[in-house]
This record gives structure tokens, sequence and C-alpha cells, in this order.
């Protein structure tokens, strides 16, 4: 008797304890699941976007004007697990390393990945995100109507109206070359490429050509677009839409060498990278005739400072860097990036992940 007692206490105390450790242990699991991922966004983005993070994490962000310091983003990517950025941020060993072993997602607000250091980060085993179909159609709208723009003299012709160069009409005055019967070359033949393709079929070029790493048979059949090198679509075309992504075999794609094998009637156009085009060259290109005209939403640097020699040249548009910049698109890269780091930290598929 006496042993059956011993054996029930030691039984009720050892359940009691086990009943403990099961209770601590559901406290932590609960613990850790109220416990929300800290991420920090590097510009004021869209309401909805802000909105949707905060249901899954704990968001700071810098609110000051322009682009996140230098100083101030190393200062608060400390410890975080999520980075929601910008094109206008260079992400690299010196961020990753303050940032620390925390960090598992980095989502940045674009197509274009250059400003960050992929292969760092891959190393590092951080998740990547980015924005790519999302301003496919308002970046092709924008590349047609710089060079609609560009070609038939859009600017100038407006400033010669507001300053009384305006006079009567005049059978040659402000003639640009126009897209009927034209050869259009596209460099770079992905999802913005093949949509200017759709577009300007609509003005009933001759042809379409377009220079690409790989071929795109099944896009190019459906479009009637045609692949050449890349030194021939310089040589047959009248157009140049320049939409490729920037990486170290891309950089001055466009050197003095390829404006020279351009036709002098030739208009060039780039929505894509600054750093695709060696724009000494192109300045001489385009202060000696050596071809029509160009039309740039992209530079290097960014903003371009004001006395630059491309400025003072009129057959030369330059916009700043709008070509995703209608509001629902960029409402909706600002969702696909929120969705991005959540899904990451859910470790489910994201939307669009980055692999490199």
């Amino acid at each position: 008797m006496a042993f059956s007692l011993t054996r029930f206490a030691i039984a009720t105390i050892g359940g009691q304890r086990q009943s403990l450790i099961q209770t601590i242990q559901y406290s932590r699991k609960f613990s850790t699941k109220m416990t929300k991922p800290s991420v920090y966004i590097t510009r004021e983005v869209n309401k909805d976007a802000v909105d949707l993070l905060k249901e899954h994490c704990d968001v700071t962000s810098w609110t000051g004007p322009g682009p996140v310091p230098r100083d101030e983003l190393l200062k608060n990517i400390e410890n975080k697990n999520g980075l929601f950025c910008m094109l206008t941020d260079k992400i690299d060993s010196t961020v990753l390393d303050k940032a620390g072993k925390n960090l598992k997602v980095i989502a940045t607000m674009s197509v274009g990945f250059d400003h960050l250091d992929t292969q760092e980060i891959k190393k590092r085993g951080i998740k990547m995100g980015y924005t790519p179909d999302t301003l496919t159609d308002a970046t092709a709208e924008l590349s047609v109507a710089l060079l609609l723009a560009t070609s038939r003299r859009l600017l100038e012709a407006n400033q010669e109206a507001r300053t009384g160069g305006w006079k009567a009409w005049s059978p040659f005055w402000m003639c640009g070359p126009g897209l009927k019967d034209s050869t259009v070359g596209i460099v770079g033949f992905g999802r913005i490429g093949q949509q200017i393709a759709r577009i300007l079929k609509s003005f009933k070029p001759k042809r379409i050509i377009y220079y690409n790493r790989s071929e795109r048979l099944r896009e190019a059949q459906e479009i009637g677009a045609h692949r050449v090198n890349f030194d021939e679509l310089l040589a047959q075309s009248d157009f140049i839409t320049l939409v490729a992504s920037l990486t170290p075999e891309t950089k001055n794609l466009f050197d003095e060498s390829a404006f020279k094998k351009m036709k002098s009637t030739a208009v060039f156009i780039n929505t894509s990278r600054g750093g695709l085009v060696d724009q000494d060259a192109l300045v001489n290109a385009l202060q000696n005739k050596i071809i029509w005209g160009a039309g740039l939403d992209v530079m290097t640097p960014e903003p371009l400072p004001l006395d630059h020699a491309l400025y003072k040249l009129k057959n030369c548009v330059i916009l700043p860097h709008i070509g995703s910049a209608a509001v629902e698109t960029r409402n909706e890269m600002g969702l696909v990036t929120a969705r991005n780091i959540i899904a990451a930290f859910k470790e489910e598929k994201m939307p669009y992940e980055l692999i490199v």
C-alpha cells in the first residue's frame, strides 16, 4: 500500500512537472506566433501597401524628403527582418552587415535590381523580391510617348508656341521622322519590349526587329517581329528603343562604335537604365548629327546635373525617370512588394521572387 502511494505521489509530481513543461512550451510557441517580424521601408509608399504590411509586421519607415540618406538606412536596418527598398537604395555588404543575421527578405519596388548586390544577398540566404509584371504596360506606354515626343519634336514645338516662334503654318517647319513604313528596332525583347512592339504595330511600321540574348520565337511570331544580331539592328533601324537589363555585359552597350553604325536619321530611345549608354558618346553623336535625335527617361547620374551637355541639345528629350509613373501601376508595385515580404516570412511562394 505504501509502495502504491509513493508511486502515486511520484506520478502526480511528474504529471504536474510535465504539465508545467507543456504550458511553458505552448506559451513560447504562442509568444513566437504573436511576435511580428520587423520591416523597414526606405521611402513613403502608398497607404494600402503599408496597411497590408502592418497586418503582419512591425513597420518603420523613412518619411523625410527624397531617398533615405545612407546613414539613416544603416541606422534603421539594424536587426530588422525585412527590407522594403527602392532602386535609389544601394544594398551592399555594408548594409547587410549592419542588418545582421535576422534579415530574411529584401523586396525592391522596381523591376530593375542593379542596385542590389544580388550575389552577396544570395550568399547570405536572404530572399529577394521585385515587381517585374506590374509596370510593363506603363513603361511601354511611356516609351512610345517618348519616341513620339522626340521624333515629332513635341517639346520643341510647344516651346516655340509659348515663346512666339509660331508665326504661321509652314510646310516643313517642326517636321520629324514618322513611324509609318519605318523599321523599328527593339533592344531587349522581354515583357516591356514585346508590349512596345504591340503598341507600335498600330503605327504601321514596315518592319519590327529585335535583338535579345535569347530567342523569343513564339512571342515574336505573334507580334510579327524578327530577331537580328546587334549590328544588323543598328544599321537597319529608323527607331531604336532600348529596354534591356543592365548587367556587366550590357554596360555601355551603346558606345561610340554603336552610334556610328546607326543611320544618321535614326531616333534613339532609352527607358531602361542609363548605364547601358556611354553618355559622352551619345552627346557626341547628337552634336555631330551622327544620329537624328534621342529621348531619354534614364541617365547617369540621376538626376542629371542642370549644366549637363544633354540639356543644351534641341534634338534630345529628357524625362526624369517616370517610366512606371502611372498611379495605378505605382500602387500595385507597392502592394506586390508588400506581398513578397509577407510571403517570405510565411515561407510561402513569393509572388515575384528574384532568383539569380
